[in-house]
Protein backbone atom coordinates (compact mmCIF):
# COMPACT_ATOMS: atom_id res chain seq x y z
CA UNK A 1 0.00 0.00 0.00
CA UNK A 2 2.74 2.46 1.12
CA UNK A 3 4.72 1.56 -2.66
CA UNK A 4 1.87 2.01 -4.33
CA UNK A 5 0.69 5.31 -2.51
CA UNK A 6 4.27 6.52 -3.66
CA UNK A 7 4.44 5.32 -6.75
CA UNK A 8 1.17 7.59 -7.67
CA UNK A 9 2.70 10.47 -6.24
CA UNK A 10 5.71 10.83 -8.17
CA UNK A 11 3.33 9.88 -11.24
CA UNK A 12 1.73 12.88 -10.50
CA UNK A 13 4.57 15.25 -10.24
CA UNK A 14 5.97 13.74 -13.12
CA UNK A 15 2.82 14.66 -15.04
CA UNK A 16 2.63 18.07 -13.07
CA UNK A 17 6.72 18.51 -14.21
CA UNK A 18 5.99 18.06 -17.77
CA UNK A 19 2.78 20.05 -18.05
CA UNK A 20 4.79 22.78 -16.84
CA UNK A 21 7.17 22.17 -19.18
CA UNK A 22 4.87 21.75 -21.88
CA UNK A 23 3.57 25.19 -20.91
CA UNK A 24 6.80 27.02 -20.72
CA UNK A 25 7.44 25.73 -24.09
CA UNK A 26 4.25 27.14 -25.56
CA UNK A 27 4.64 30.53 -23.77
CA UNK A 28 7.91 30.17 -25.63
CA UNK A 29 6.69 29.54 -28.96
CA UNK A 30 3.97 31.97 -28.34
CA UNK A 31 6.59 34.80 -27.86
CA UNK A 32 8.39 33.86 -31.12
CA UNK A 33 5.28 33.97 -32.85
CA UNK A 34 4.19 37.27 -31.66
CA UNK A 35 8.16 38.87 -32.47
CA UNK A 36 7.89 37.18 -35.89
CA UNK A 37 4.63 38.97 -35.84
CA UNK A 38 5.95 42.29 -34.87
CA UNK A 39 9.21 41.96 -36.86
CA UNK A 40 6.43 41.38 -40.35
CA UNK A 41 4.87 44.00 -39.09
CA UNK A 42 7.47 46.38 -38.84
CA UNK A 43 9.00 45.41 -42.37
CA UNK A 44 5.77 45.81 -44.16
CA UNK A 45 5.52 49.33 -42.22
CA UNK A 46 8.75 50.72 -42.99
CA UNK A 47 8.59 48.94 -46.24
CA UNK A 48 5.47 50.59 -47.23
CA UNK A 49 6.78 53.69 -50.41
CA UNK A 50 4.03 56.24 -50.53
CA UNK A 51 3.70 58.16 -53.85
CA UNK A 52 4.36 61.89 -54.44
CA UNK A 53 2.15 64.43 -53.82
CA UNK A 54 0.76 65.58 -57.33
CA UNK A 55 -1.28 69.20 -57.29
CA UNK A 56 -2.76 68.70 -61.20
CA UNK A 57 -4.02 65.00 -61.82
CA UNK A 58 -6.17 65.99 -65.22
CA UNK A 59 -3.33 63.84 -67.18
CA UNK A 60 -5.06 60.40 -66.25
CA UNK A 61 -8.40 62.19 -68.16
CA UNK A 62 -6.11 62.06 -71.23
CA UNK A 63 -7.65 59.18 -73.76
CA UNK A 64 -4.80 57.69 -76.35
CA UNK A 65 -5.93 57.89 -80.08
CA UNK A 66 -5.24 54.73 -82.11
CA UNK A 67 -3.79 55.30 -85.84
CA UNK A 68 -3.87 51.70 -86.55
CA UNK A 69 -3.63 48.48 -84.63
CA UNK A 70 -0.06 49.62 -83.38
CA UNK A 71 0.80 53.29 -83.50
CA UNK A 72 -1.07 55.74 -80.62
CA UNK A 73 -1.23 59.39 -79.82
CA UNK A 74 -2.04 61.84 -77.12
CA UNK A 75 -1.36 65.48 -78.74
CA UNK A 76 2.31 65.44 -79.51
CA UNK A 77 3.12 62.56 -77.48
CA UNK A 78 3.06 58.93 -79.46
CA UNK A 79 4.16 55.35 -79.66
CA UNK A 80 4.32 52.93 -81.97
CA UNK A 81 5.80 49.14 -83.60
CA UNK A 82 8.27 49.60 -85.88
CA UNK A 83 8.61 47.20 -89.12
CA UNK A 84 12.03 46.15 -87.52
CA UNK A 85 10.33 44.66 -84.01
CA UNK A 86 11.34 47.86 -82.48
CA UNK A 87 9.07 49.68 -80.11
CA UNK A 88 9.31 53.94 -80.64
CA UNK A 89 7.60 56.26 -78.08
CA UNK A 90 8.14 60.38 -77.63
CA UNK A 91 7.00 62.00 -74.85
CA UNK A 92 7.22 65.54 -73.42
CA UNK A 93 6.02 67.82 -70.68
CA UNK A 94 6.27 67.70 -66.98
CA UNK A 95 6.98 64.53 -64.97
CA UNK A 96 3.46 63.14 -63.69
CA UNK A 97 1.98 64.34 -67.08
CA UNK A 98 4.91 62.45 -69.13
CA UNK A 99 4.71 58.82 -66.69
CA UNK A 100 0.89 59.45 -67.05
CA UNK A 101 1.04 59.70 -70.98
CA UNK A 102 4.16 56.88 -71.09
CA UNK A 103 1.46 54.53 -69.30
CA UNK A 104 -1.17 55.43 -71.24
CA UNK A 105 0.15 54.67 -74.70
CA UNK A 106 2.07 51.58 -73.80
CA UNK A 107 -0.05 50.49 -71.34
CA UNK A 108 -0.41 46.88 -72.80
CA UNK A 109 3.73 46.69 -73.05
CA UNK A 110 4.03 47.71 -69.26
CA UNK A 111 1.64 45.15 -68.33
CA UNK A 112 3.07 42.49 -70.54
CA UNK A 113 6.58 43.21 -69.65
CA UNK A 114 5.25 42.74 -65.61
CA UNK A 115 4.91 39.37 -66.58
CA UNK A 116 7.72 38.65 -68.33
CA UNK A 117 9.94 39.62 -65.33
CA UNK A 118 7.61 38.22 -62.20
CA UNK A 119 7.39 34.82 -64.75
CA UNK A 120 11.72 34.50 -64.52
CA UNK A 121 11.11 35.34 -61.03
CA UNK A 122 8.49 32.39 -60.48
CA UNK A 123 10.72 30.16 -62.34
CA UNK A 124 13.38 30.77 -60.09
CA UNK A 125 10.74 31.34 -56.81
CA UNK A 126 8.00 28.88 -57.82
CA UNK A 127 6.36 29.37 -53.96
CA UNK A 128 3.10 32.65 -53.57
CA UNK A 129 3.70 32.04 -49.71
CA UNK A 130 7.67 32.45 -50.45
CA UNK A 131 7.09 35.50 -52.93
CA UNK A 132 4.96 37.78 -50.50
CA UNK A 133 7.76 37.09 -47.40
CA UNK A 134 10.39 38.27 -50.40
CA UNK A 135 8.07 41.72 -51.00
CA UNK A 136 8.55 42.44 -47.08
CA UNK A 137 12.52 41.52 -47.33
CA UNK A 138 12.74 43.52 -50.64
CA UNK A 139 10.51 46.17 -48.85
CA UNK A 140 12.60 46.27 -45.80
CA UNK A 141 15.88 46.40 -48.06
CA UNK A 142 14.88 49.22 -49.79
CA UNK A 143 13.10 51.06 -47.28
CA UNK A 144 13.17 54.78 -47.74
CA UNK A 145 14.31 53.88 -51.20
CA UNK A 146 12.18 57.32 -51.96
CA UNK A 147 14.34 59.69 -49.91
CA UNK A 148 17.01 58.47 -52.67
CA UNK A 149 15.22 59.72 -55.82
CA UNK A 150 14.79 62.90 -56.63
CA UNK A 151 11.21 64.25 -56.45
CA UNK A 152 11.00 64.43 -60.94
CA UNK A 153 11.63 60.92 -60.97
CA UNK A 154 9.40 59.88 -58.05
CA UNK A 155 6.77 61.68 -59.88
CA UNK A 156 7.27 60.26 -63.01
CA UNK A 157 7.28 56.87 -62.23
CA UNK A 158 3.93 57.59 -60.32
CA UNK A 159 2.56 58.58 -63.40
CA UNK A 160 3.52 55.24 -64.91
CA UNK A 161 2.35 53.43 -62.26
CA UNK A 162 -1.58 54.31 -63.56
CA UNK A 163 -0.93 51.69 -66.16
CA UNK A 164 0.63 48.89 -63.80
CA UNK A 165 -0.86 45.29 -63.81
CA UNK A 166 -3.73 44.36 -61.19
CA UNK A 167 -2.61 41.07 -60.81
CA UNK A 168 0.59 41.73 -58.31
CA UNK A 169 -1.14 43.63 -55.70
CA UNK A 170 0.35 40.66 -53.39
CA UNK A 171 4.20 42.11 -54.16
CA UNK A 172 2.84 45.76 -53.93
CA UNK A 173 0.92 48.51 -54.29
CA UNK A 174 2.02 49.52 -58.29
CA UNK A 175 3.93 52.66 -57.13
CA UNK A 176 6.13 50.21 -54.95
CA UNK A 177 6.58 47.81 -57.58
CA UNK A 178 7.49 50.09 -60.32
CA UNK A 179 10.13 51.96 -57.82
CA UNK A 180 11.31 48.59 -56.98
CA UNK A 181 11.75 47.28 -60.46
CA UNK A 182 14.55 50.40 -60.99
CA UNK A 183 16.38 48.90 -57.87
CA UNK A 184 16.20 44.98 -59.21
CA UNK A 185 18.75 46.28 -61.70
CA UNK A 186 21.24 47.05 -59.09
CA UNK A 187 20.15 43.68 -56.69
CA UNK A 188 20.93 41.78 -59.87
CA UNK A 189 24.30 43.48 -60.32
CA UNK A 190 24.97 42.65 -56.62
CA UNK A 191 24.28 39.36 -56.31
CA UNK A 192 25.34 37.99 -59.44
CA UNK A 193 28.94 38.87 -58.24
CA UNK A 194 29.11 34.67 -57.64
CA UNK A 195 29.00 34.51 -61.45
CA UNK A 196 28.90 37.83 -62.89
CA UNK A 197 27.46 38.44 -66.66
CA UNK A 198 28.49 41.78 -67.80
CA UNK A 199 28.36 44.49 -70.18
CA UNK A 200 31.12 45.61 -72.44
CA UNK A 201 31.62 49.11 -73.88
CA UNK A 202 33.96 51.41 -75.73
CA UNK A 203 35.00 54.33 -77.34
CA UNK A 204 37.44 56.05 -80.30
CA UNK A 205 38.03 59.22 -81.17
CA UNK A 206 40.72 61.76 -83.09
CA UNK A 207 42.89 58.98 -85.17
CA UNK A 208 41.68 55.76 -83.13
CA UNK A 209 38.19 56.89 -85.66
CA UNK A 210 38.12 57.03 -89.48
CA UNK A 211 36.96 60.52 -89.56
CA UNK A 212 38.05 61.63 -86.44
CA UNK A 213 34.44 61.96 -85.05
CA UNK A 214 33.85 60.39 -81.66
CA UNK A 215 32.32 56.23 -81.95
CA UNK A 216 30.69 54.20 -78.95
CA UNK A 217 29.61 51.24 -79.02
CA UNK A 218 28.22 49.35 -75.98
CA UNK A 219 26.71 45.32 -75.45
CA UNK A 220 24.07 45.93 -72.90
CA UNK A 221 23.84 42.02 -71.05
CA UNK A 222 21.14 42.22 -68.56
CA UNK A 223 19.05 38.83 -68.87
CA UNK A 224 15.65 38.31 -67.25
CA UNK A 225 14.44 35.64 -69.23
CA UNK A 226 13.87 35.81 -73.53
CA UNK A 227 10.74 37.37 -72.96
CA UNK A 228 11.63 40.15 -71.41
CA UNK A 229 14.04 41.77 -74.41
CA UNK A 230 11.32 40.71 -76.94
CA UNK A 231 9.77 44.21 -76.89
CA UNK A 232 12.24 46.79 -76.77
CA UNK A 233 11.62 50.56 -76.59
CA UNK A 234 13.32 53.23 -78.61
CA UNK A 235 12.85 55.95 -76.13
CA UNK A 236 12.58 60.08 -77.13
CA UNK A 237 11.85 62.46 -74.37
CA UNK A 238 11.31 65.86 -74.22
CA UNK A 239 11.12 66.50 -70.57
CA UNK A 240 9.45 70.52 -69.23
CA UNK A 241 13.33 70.65 -67.82
CA UNK A 242 16.84 69.78 -68.87
CA UNK A 243 17.80 68.38 -72.04
CA UNK A 244 16.08 66.75 -74.66
CA UNK A 245 17.48 62.71 -74.62
CA UNK A 246 16.94 59.37 -75.75
CA UNK A 247 17.53 55.84 -74.32
CA UNK A 248 17.07 52.25 -74.71
CA UNK A 249 14.91 51.20 -72.40
CA UNK A 250 11.36 48.12 -71.49
CA UNK A 251 8.08 49.52 -71.03
CA UNK A 252 7.52 51.03 -67.63
CA UNK A 253 11.09 51.58 -67.04
CA UNK A 254 12.26 55.64 -66.75
CA UNK A 255 15.52 54.87 -65.68
CA UNK A 256 18.44 54.70 -68.41
CA UNK A 257 21.05 52.32 -69.32
CA UNK A 258 22.23 53.86 -72.66
CA UNK A 259 21.00 56.72 -74.22
CA UNK A 260 22.39 60.31 -76.19
CA UNK A 261 20.48 63.69 -75.37
CA UNK A 262 20.81 66.69 -77.91
CA UNK A 263 23.68 68.22 -76.13
CA UNK A 264 25.90 64.69 -77.92
CA UNK A 265 26.44 63.32 -74.48
CA UNK A 266 26.18 59.84 -73.97
CA UNK A 267 25.83 57.44 -71.29
CA UNK A 268 26.02 53.87 -70.94
CA UNK A 269 26.71 51.70 -67.67
CA UNK A 270 28.96 48.47 -66.65
CA UNK A 271 28.82 46.78 -63.71
CA UNK A 272 32.05 46.38 -61.24
CA UNK A 273 32.60 44.03 -58.69
CA UNK A 274 29.94 45.38 -55.70
CA UNK A 275 28.85 43.74 -52.18
CA UNK A 276 25.57 42.67 -51.11
CA UNK A 277 24.32 45.79 -50.32
CA UNK A 278 22.59 46.84 -46.67
CA UNK A 279 20.43 49.53 -47.60
CA UNK A 280 18.49 52.07 -49.83
CA UNK A 281 20.08 54.53 -52.64
CA UNK A 282 20.02 55.61 -55.75
CA UNK A 283 19.03 53.08 -58.53
CA UNK A 284 22.08 53.61 -60.88
CA UNK A 285 19.86 53.89 -63.86
CA UNK A 286 18.29 56.95 -62.44
CA UNK A 287 21.76 58.14 -61.48
CA UNK A 288 22.62 57.62 -65.26
CA UNK A 289 18.80 59.68 -66.60
CA UNK A 290 20.02 62.72 -63.80
CA UNK A 291 23.74 62.32 -65.72
CA UNK A 292 21.47 62.48 -69.39
CA UNK A 293 19.06 65.08 -68.79
CA UNK A 294 21.00 67.63 -67.03
CA UNK A 295 24.99 67.05 -67.96
CA UNK A 296 26.12 68.61 -71.50
CA UNK A 297 30.00 67.55 -70.68
CA UNK A 298 32.10 65.52 -68.96
CA UNK A 299 32.28 67.78 -66.11
CA UNK A 300 28.98 68.45 -65.82
CA UNK A 301 28.13 64.31 -65.63
CA UNK A 302 30.67 63.87 -62.96
CA UNK A 303 29.59 66.73 -60.96
CA UNK A 304 26.28 64.76 -61.06
CA UNK A 305 27.89 61.11 -59.95
CA UNK A 306 29.53 62.89 -56.91
CA UNK A 307 26.29 64.70 -55.32
CA UNK A 308 24.48 61.13 -55.70
CA UNK A 309 24.80 57.58 -53.28
CA UNK A 310 24.89 54.44 -54.53
CA UNK A 311 24.32 50.91 -53.01
CA UNK A 312 26.36 49.18 -55.95
CA UNK A 313 29.40 49.71 -57.48
CA UNK A 314 29.29 50.85 -61.62
CA UNK A 315 31.48 52.35 -64.40
CA UNK A 316 29.57 55.06 -66.59
CA UNK A 317 31.47 55.30 -69.74
CA UNK A 318 30.08 58.91 -70.60
CA UNK A 319 30.95 60.18 -74.41
CA UNK A 320 30.72 63.60 -75.55
CA UNK A 321 30.29 65.69 -78.64
CA UNK A 322 31.84 68.83 -76.91
CA UNK A 323 34.62 67.74 -75.33
CA UNK A 324 35.41 65.00 -78.05
CA UNK A 325 36.06 62.40 -76.14
CA UNK A 326 34.97 59.83 -73.33
CA UNK A 327 35.73 58.77 -69.93
CA UNK A 328 34.88 56.36 -67.25
CA UNK A 329 33.36 57.17 -63.80
CA UNK A 330 33.59 54.79 -61.67
CA UNK A 331 31.95 55.14 -58.42
CA UNK A 332 30.96 53.06 -55.45
CA UNK A 333 28.79 53.15 -52.41
CA UNK A 334 31.77 55.19 -51.10
CA UNK A 335 34.28 56.25 -53.19
CA UNK A 336 34.40 57.52 -56.69
CA UNK A 337 37.04 57.57 -59.75
CA UNK A 338 37.58 58.83 -62.73
CA UNK A 339 39.34 57.05 -65.79
CA UNK A 340 40.95 59.22 -68.57
CA UNK A 341 42.87 57.61 -70.98
CA UNK A 342 46.17 58.66 -72.25
CA UNK A 343 45.15 57.60 -75.85
CA UNK A 344 42.24 58.36 -78.01
CA UNK A 345 39.92 55.12 -77.28
CA UNK A 346 38.76 53.58 -73.86
CA UNK A 347 37.69 49.88 -73.53
CA UNK A 348 35.10 49.06 -70.35
CA UNK A 349 34.15 45.60 -69.22
CA UNK A 350 33.51 44.83 -65.44
CA UNK A 351 36.09 46.06 -63.37
CA UNK A 352 37.73 48.85 -62.51
CA UNK A 353 40.66 51.33 -64.10
CA UNK A 354 40.99 54.34 -62.37
CA UNK A 355 43.92 55.41 -59.84
CA UNK A 356 41.44 55.52 -57.19
CA UNK A 357 39.87 51.94 -57.54
CA UNK A 358 41.65 49.92 -59.57
CA UNK A 359 43.68 48.82 -56.54
CA UNK A 360 40.67 47.76 -54.15
CA UNK A 361 40.69 44.43 -53.10
CA UNK A 362 37.37 44.00 -54.90
CA UNK A 363 38.38 45.24 -58.29
CA UNK A 364 41.59 42.87 -57.96
CA UNK A 365 39.57 39.63 -56.95
CA UNK A 366 37.41 40.96 -59.88
CA UNK A 367 40.08 41.31 -62.33
CA UNK A 368 41.77 37.49 -61.04
CA UNK A 369 38.53 35.79 -60.91
CA UNK A 370 35.91 37.03 -63.36
CA UNK A 371 35.59 36.92 -67.19
CA UNK A 372 35.86 40.68 -67.51
CA UNK A 373 39.60 41.00 -67.87
CA UNK A 374 39.63 38.08 -70.90
CA UNK A 375 37.16 40.33 -72.49
CA UNK A 376 38.89 43.50 -71.93
CA UNK A 377 42.00 42.43 -73.67
CA UNK A 378 39.90 40.57 -76.80
CA UNK A 379 38.35 43.81 -77.02
CA UNK A 380 41.60 46.02 -77.22
CA UNK A 381 43.01 42.88 -79.75
CA UNK A 382 39.94 43.32 -82.15
CA UNK A 383 40.24 47.32 -81.75
CA UNK A 384 44.18 46.88 -82.78
CA UNK A 385 43.52 44.90 -85.70
CA UNK A 386 40.74 46.36 -87.23
CA UNK A 387 42.51 50.06 -87.39
CA UNK A 388 40.84 53.34 -87.53
CA UNK A 389 37.33 52.80 -86.14
CA UNK A 390 34.08 53.26 -87.89
CA UNK A 391 30.38 52.22 -87.56
CA UNK A 392 30.48 49.06 -89.03
CA UNK A 393 33.82 48.00 -87.12
CA UNK A 394 32.60 49.07 -84.00
CA UNK A 395 28.95 46.50 -85.02
CA UNK A 396 31.69 44.09 -85.93
CA UNK A 397 33.74 43.65 -82.44
CA UNK A 398 30.13 44.12 -80.42
CA UNK A 399 29.24 40.47 -82.60
CA UNK A 400 32.04 38.98 -81.87
CA UNK A 401 31.62 35.72 -79.84
CA UNK A 402 35.71 34.05 -80.12
CA UNK A 403 38.26 34.20 -77.44
CA UNK A 404 42.09 35.33 -77.45
CA UNK A 405 43.67 34.96 -80.92
CA UNK A 406 40.45 34.18 -82.48
CA UNK A 407 40.25 30.71 -80.31
CA UNK A 408 36.66 28.61 -80.27
CA UNK A 409 35.53 29.23 -77.00
CA UNK A 410 32.04 27.78 -77.50
CA UNK A 411 29.23 29.91 -78.32
CA UNK A 412 27.83 32.19 -75.49
CA UNK A 413 30.91 32.03 -73.15
CA UNK A 414 30.94 34.61 -70.90
CA UNK A 415 34.91 35.67 -71.50
CA UNK A 416 33.73 36.26 -75.22
CA UNK A 417 32.31 40.39 -76.11
CA UNK A 418 29.44 38.30 -77.69
CA UNK A 419 27.84 36.44 -75.10
CA UNK A 420 24.05 36.09 -76.89
CA UNK A 421 22.24 37.10 -74.15
CA UNK A 422 22.34 40.99 -74.84
CA UNK A 423 18.98 42.73 -73.96
CA UNK A 424 20.21 45.36 -76.64
CA UNK A 425 23.26 46.44 -78.47
CA UNK A 426 23.95 50.42 -79.78
CA UNK A 427 26.40 52.43 -81.57
CA UNK A 428 26.59 56.23 -81.22
CA UNK A 429 28.07 59.13 -83.03
CA UNK A 430 27.19 61.93 -80.43
CA UNK A 431 28.34 64.98 -83.22
CA UNK A 432 25.98 63.84 -85.84
CA UNK A 433 23.53 63.26 -82.85
CA UNK A 434 22.42 59.74 -84.75
CA UNK A 435 22.37 56.00 -83.31
CA UNK A 436 22.12 52.41 -84.64
CA UNK A 437 20.13 49.97 -82.31
CA UNK A 438 20.59 46.00 -82.68
CA UNK A 439 17.14 43.69 -83.77
CA UNK A 440 16.60 40.38 -82.82
CA UNK A 441 18.19 38.07 -81.78
CA UNK A 442 20.81 39.71 -79.43
CA UNK A 443 23.13 41.53 -81.91
CA UNK A 444 22.22 39.30 -84.87
CA UNK A 445 19.61 41.39 -86.47
CA UNK A 446 19.72 44.36 -88.50
CA UNK A 447 21.14 47.33 -86.68
CA UNK A 448 19.01 50.34 -87.36
CA UNK A 449 19.32 53.85 -87.69
CA UNK A 450 18.00 57.08 -86.28
CA UNK A 451 18.92 60.86 -86.79
CA UNK A 452 17.67 62.04 -83.23
CA UNK A 453 17.56 65.95 -84.76
CA UNK A 454 15.11 64.76 -87.36
CA UNK A 455 12.94 62.78 -84.84
CA UNK A 456 12.68 65.93 -82.17
CA UNK A 457 12.18 68.10 -85.33
CA UNK A 458 8.94 66.40 -85.42
CA UNK A 459 5.82 67.96 -84.43
CA UNK A 460 3.69 64.52 -83.73
CA UNK A 461 2.93 61.63 -85.30
CA UNK A 462 0.43 62.36 -87.74
CA UNK A 463 0.34 58.84 -89.53
CA UNK A 464 1.96 55.71 -88.83
CA UNK A 465 4.95 55.74 -90.55
CA UNK A 466 8.90 54.21 -90.17
CA UNK A 467 11.07 57.24 -88.97
CA UNK A 468 14.20 55.19 -88.90
CA UNK A 469 16.78 55.88 -91.06
CA UNK A 470 16.43 53.17 -93.82
CA UNK A 471 19.72 54.21 -95.62
CA UNK A 472 21.87 53.70 -92.78
CA UNK A 473 20.89 50.42 -91.82
CA UNK A 474 23.52 47.74 -91.13
CA UNK A 475 23.01 44.19 -92.41
CA UNK A 476 21.85 41.41 -90.08
CA UNK A 477 25.07 38.81 -89.38
CA UNK A 478 25.78 36.40 -91.69
CA UNK A 479 26.36 33.73 -88.99
CA UNK A 480 22.83 33.84 -88.55
CA UNK A 481 22.96 31.36 -91.73
CA UNK A 482 25.69 29.07 -90.47
CA UNK A 483 25.10 25.47 -88.76
CA UNK A 484 27.39 26.36 -85.93
CA UNK A 485 24.38 29.31 -84.72
CA UNK A 486 21.43 26.41 -85.47
CA UNK A 487 23.47 24.02 -83.12
CA UNK A 488 23.45 26.88 -80.46
CA UNK A 489 19.85 27.35 -81.07
CA UNK A 490 19.71 23.80 -79.98
CA UNK A 491 21.60 24.32 -77.20
CA UNK A 492 19.90 26.87 -75.39
CA UNK A 493 16.62 24.83 -76.21
CA UNK A 494 18.22 22.03 -74.60
CA UNK A 495 19.17 24.11 -71.24
CA UNK A 496 15.83 25.69 -70.64
CA UNK A 497 14.21 21.85 -70.33
CA UNK A 498 17.64 20.89 -67.99
CA UNK A 499 16.44 24.05 -66.35
CA UNK A 500 12.68 22.77 -66.15
CA UNK A 501 13.63 19.39 -64.72
CA UNK A 502 12.62 17.79 -68.29
CA UNK A 503 15.17 14.50 -69.01
CA UNK A 504 17.54 15.18 -71.64
CA UNK A 505 20.24 13.36 -72.98
CA UNK A 506 23.74 14.38 -72.15
CA UNK A 507 25.48 13.37 -75.68
CA UNK A 508 22.76 15.59 -77.07
CA UNK A 509 23.95 19.18 -74.81
CA UNK A 510 27.67 18.48 -75.80
CA UNK A 511 26.76 18.05 -79.67
CA UNK A 512 24.96 20.83 -79.68
CA UNK A 513 27.57 23.55 -78.51
CA UNK A 514 30.77 20.96 -78.36
CA UNK A 515 33.77 23.96 -77.70
CA UNK A 516 31.60 25.78 -74.33
CA UNK A 517 32.38 24.10 -71.09
CA UNK A 518 28.98 25.16 -69.83
CA UNK A 519 27.71 22.48 -72.26
CA UNK A 520 29.71 19.82 -70.53
CA UNK A 521 28.64 21.24 -67.31
CA UNK A 522 25.15 20.92 -68.21
CA UNK A 523 25.98 17.19 -69.53
CA UNK A 524 27.69 16.45 -66.44
CA UNK A 525 25.04 17.78 -64.09
CA UNK A 526 22.61 15.80 -65.96
CA UNK A 527 24.05 12.39 -65.89
CA UNK A 528 24.78 13.16 -61.88
CA UNK A 529 21.22 13.39 -61.67
CA UNK A 530 20.65 10.25 -63.06
CA UNK A 531 23.52 8.85 -60.94
CA UNK A 532 25.69 7.68 -63.87
CA UNK A 533 28.52 9.22 -61.70
CA UNK A 534 31.27 8.12 -64.27
CA UNK A 535 29.81 9.20 -66.71
CA UNK A 536 29.81 12.96 -65.40
CA UNK A 537 33.14 12.98 -64.09
CA UNK A 538 33.96 12.53 -67.51
CA UNK A 539 31.99 15.58 -68.34
CA UNK A 540 33.10 17.28 -66.03
CA UNK A 541 36.57 16.79 -66.76
CA UNK A 542 36.15 17.61 -70.36
CA UNK A 543 34.91 20.71 -69.18
CA UNK A 544 38.30 21.61 -67.62
CA UNK A 545 39.75 21.19 -71.01
CA UNK A 546 37.85 24.09 -72.14
CA UNK A 547 37.70 27.89 -71.23
CA UNK A 548 36.29 28.32 -68.30
CA UNK A 549 34.30 31.72 -67.91
CA UNK A 550 35.41 32.21 -63.76
CA UNK A 551 36.63 31.04 -61.13
CA UNK A 552 33.51 30.14 -59.26
CA UNK A 553 32.54 27.75 -61.82
CA UNK A 554 36.17 26.31 -61.98
CA UNK A 555 35.55 25.39 -58.53
CA UNK A 556 32.09 24.46 -59.13
CA UNK A 557 33.11 21.12 -61.71
CA UNK A 558 35.81 20.11 -59.37
CA UNK A 559 33.54 19.77 -56.42
CA UNK A 560 31.35 17.86 -58.80
CA UNK A 561 34.16 15.75 -59.83
CA UNK A 562 34.76 15.16 -55.88
CA UNK A 563 31.36 14.33 -55.65
CA UNK A 564 31.42 11.62 -58.41
CA UNK A 565 34.21 9.74 -56.72
CA UNK A 566 32.80 9.91 -53.54
CA UNK A 567 29.15 8.31 -54.99
CA UNK A 568 30.85 5.80 -57.13
CA UNK A 569 32.39 4.63 -53.88
CA UNK A 570 29.57 4.07 -52.05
Amino acid sequence: MYTSARVQTGSKKKKSTGKRILKGFLYFLLFLVLIFAGLIGYIVMVGKLDPPQVADKSALQLQRKALDQSAYTIGNNWFRKSKSGLYELYVEGKPFERGVIYGKLADELVKRQEDHFTEQIRKMIPSTTYLKFLRYLIGFFNRNLDEYVIDEYKKEIYGVSFAGSPNYGYIGTNYERIMNYHAAHDIGHALQSVALVGCTSFATWDEQSADSSLIIGRNFDFYVGDKFAEEKIVAFYKPSEGHKFMMITWAGFTGVVSGMNDQGLTVTINAAKSEYPTGAATPVSLVAREILQYAGNIKEAYAIAAKRKMFVSESFLVGSAADNRAAIIEKTPDSLGMYTPGQHFVTCTNHFQSDQLKGTVSNEKQMAESASMYRYERLRELMERNGPNTVQNTVNILRDHRGLHDKNIGIGNEKAINQFIAHHSIVFKPKERKFWISTAPWQEGEYVAYDMNKIFEMKGLQTDHEICDSALIIPADTFMRTDTFRNFLTYRKLKAEVADHKKVDPAQIVASNPMFYHAFVLAGDQAFKDENYRIAKDYYQQALMRVIATKAEEVYIRKQIDACDEKSLK
